[in-house]
């Protein structure tokens, strides 16, 4: 994060260079005092490692080894900076940073592994046509690859296809097997080497669990009988440090074992709840005497309520867009709000009743366990408001509040749009879609860890390669219309198009220019412009960068969207709408390879426990 302040620094409100001004710097000694604690806390961390590992231990751990290499090399860049009073323009430890990130993951780890040993798997031997078709690099990346990712088709093909359709047959043949044949074939040969790595690795993850569980079972059964006593796991499960609803769920398992003592099985499967999340358990329902009130209890708590509701706020939604779209033709003056206003507002009065009714049946604390009523109740409140407000300030035509009528009976629109979304929970597909979309945040961090990593690394080096390398013209009003006939520029180039703001002239703005070449629409226009501004060879960043990000990462996160997402579907086929949600709950990296994964038999295990160099078995 120091690299959003440290110089240059990110802190304007725009990154174009036309209407930048001078942006805040720090002064010299604040980011470099926030740096040396996080290195001293590095230094610690990693001394502390290697003395609990032992040198035999340590000399064979390259991550142990880099992290002593790293926070020196940081610490002497450190004081070089503090000693030329922090006018130091390139500093060799921005880049050694994400290497802090990394290491301290151990699944970005294994990911990274995963990664580098998939690579020369799909790196295609040279042979002697490439001297015969590519004369040199720049030349033959820029108009090919560009073609491959359809960025600058038909552009590219219009000139030859103006003299002769038949040089459209060259261009069709290129982009059509080369991005439908090729470009998926290589996202298939990097996903297939990329999971048979991971399943390898997590293989290894299940056999260490397994080794340290078995580990765990040969310390505390008792001697002569090969099974573990209750009250001895029970004692052990009160002083071990773990979450504490992991910890009670084990202990609710074994406490249901009726003899006293657990086999290896039994207790091998206890430690099943740690690839559990929490299943939130709803409080119970307040009793009433009033039979009343049991009644509309009775009446309001039933699922078919929120169906009834689910058809209302679709009904109110129609009602909107049939408005919306009578009023298409017409101003703002000459639009009545009349009629949608007594629409939305008699709406919002079921909506606030629906509301009051479940939290009659279900108590405080019951309606707000559940997410979709916390929604839907903090949308109907904030719908009430502004509906209040609304009466308050227009009911005398001539008064006049911070926003207009419309701006405010718009915003009513959008909030009841935004509240439909209170059906996605009582809709399976959906709800699937939901739900695998939670566990991909919850699943794939290392995977996003690791893209956070590569997008710094690589704006850093944009930052010391291209920084200040676009000039932006000497006046604010060059790309008025007033103006833009003092000024000829190439239609589509990055001058005509206005891509000014992105540049590489600080931290945040190389981001946010990553971002839109990744996503490769005009990205040749970001890439023509740094080759005009510097050199051809910058090409090569720029074609590095969408390999990278585009090719490999966006190709291999997508594929692993749907892995997750067919794992849960194929579950789900015999589950109900709540089972849904609840799967969520039981969805890891482990369980979603599960089906390929095998259980180490039980000699491997003890064979390993034996050779094992800090556990000592009799």
């Amino acid at each position: 994060m120091l690299a959003f302040i440290e110089r240059p620094s990110s802190f304007s409100y725009t990154s174009d260079p036309r209407f930048r001004p001078t942006p805040w710097e720090p002064p010299c000694g604040l980011t470099e005092g926030i740096e040396i604690v996080c290195l001293v806390i590095f230094a610690i961390d990693f001394a502390t490692k290697s003395y609990l590992i032992g040198w035999e231990e340590f000399r064979k751990c390259k991550w142990l080894i880099v992290y002593i290499l790293a926070v020196s090399a940081s610490v002497i860049d450190w004081a070089l900076t503090l000693s030329m009073y922090c006018d130091q323009n390139l500093r060799v430890r921005r880049l050694i940073r994400p290497f802090f990130l990394l290491q301290n993951s151990s699944l970005m780890k294994k990911t990274l592994k995963c990664i580098k040993r998939t690579l020369p798997e799909i790196n295609p031997k040279q042979n002697g046509e490439w001297e015969a078709y590519f004369r040199d690099l720049p030349t033959s990346l820029s108009s090919l690859l560009v073609l491959l990712t359809t960025a600058n088709n038909p552009d590219v093909m219009i000139p030859a296809y103006s003299l002769n359709r038949g040089y459209s047959i060259f261009f069709i043949l290129f982009s059509g097997f080369g991005t439908y044949f090729l470009m998926n074939l290589l996202t298939a040969i990097v996903y297939n080497q990329f999971r048979g790595y991971l399943l390898m690795s997590v293989q290894a993850s299940i056999l260490r669990r397994r080794l340290g569980v078995r580990a765990a079972f040969e310390v505390m059964f008792c001697q002569g009988r090969e099974r573990v006593r209750v009250d001895a796991s029970l004692q052990v499960m009160a002083r071990v440090q773990m979450k504490s609803y992991y910890r009670q769920a084990i202990i609710k398992r074994v406490q249901q074992l009726s003899d006293g003592f657990i086999q290896w099985e039994a207790f091998r499967r206890l430690f099943d709840e740690l690839d559990k999340d929490r299943i939130k358990e709803h409080p119970p329902k307040p009793e009433y005497n009033s039979s009343l009130l049991q009644g509309l209890q009775l009446l309001f708590s039933h699922y078919y309520v929120t169906v009834v509701g689910n058809a209302v706020a679709l009904a109110n939604v129609m009602c909107i867009c049939t408005i919306l779209v009578l009023d298409s033709e017409k101003s703002i003056a000459e639009r009545d709000d009349y009629y949608m206003e007594v629409i939305n507002c008699f709406f919002i009065l079921y909506y606030l009743m629906e509301m009051s009714l479940k939290i009659l049946a279900f108590g405080w604390r019951g309606y707000l366990s559940y997410r979709n009523n916390i929604f839907d109740g903090l949308l109907t409140v904030c719908l009430l408001v502004l509906q209040i407000t609304i009466f308050a300030t227009y009911r005398n035509p001539a008064s006049r509040g911070l926003m207009s009528l419309w701006e405010m009976v718009r915003l009513v629109n959008m909030l009841i749009v935004v509240r439909f979304l209170r059906i996605i929970p009582d809709i399976k597909l959906m709800a699937l879609i939901a739900s695998t979309l939670v566990d991909l945040v919850k699943n794939l961090r290392a995977f996003a860890g690791i893209l956070v990593v590569v997008f710094y690394v690589f704006a850093v080096l944009g930052i010391w390669l291209f920084q200040g390398a676009i000039t932006a013209p000497g006046q604010r009003s060059v790309m008025s219309n007033s103006s833009m006939t003092n000024i000829t520029v190439e239609c589509g180039s990055y001058e005509q198009l206005g891509y000014w703001p992105n540049n590489f002239d600080d931290f945040a703005s190389s981001l946010v220019l990553l971002y839109n070449v990744m996503v490769v629409n005009n990205w040749q226009v970001f890439m023509d412009a740094y080759t005009r501004y510097t050199t051809q060879w910058s090409k090569v960043y720029f074609v590095s960068w969408w390999l990278t990000s585009s090719v490999m990462w966006v190709n291999l996160f997508v594929a692993l969207i749907l892995e997750n997402f067919i794992y849960k579907w194929d579950r789900s086929v015999m589950c109900s709408v709540a089972d849904v949600e609840r799967t969520g709950y039981e969805t890891t990296v482990q369980l979603m390879f599960r089906e390929q994964i095998q259980e180490p038999t039980e000699e491997e295990l003890l064979t390993q426990l034996h050779q094992h160099p800090h556990l000592h078995l009799s």
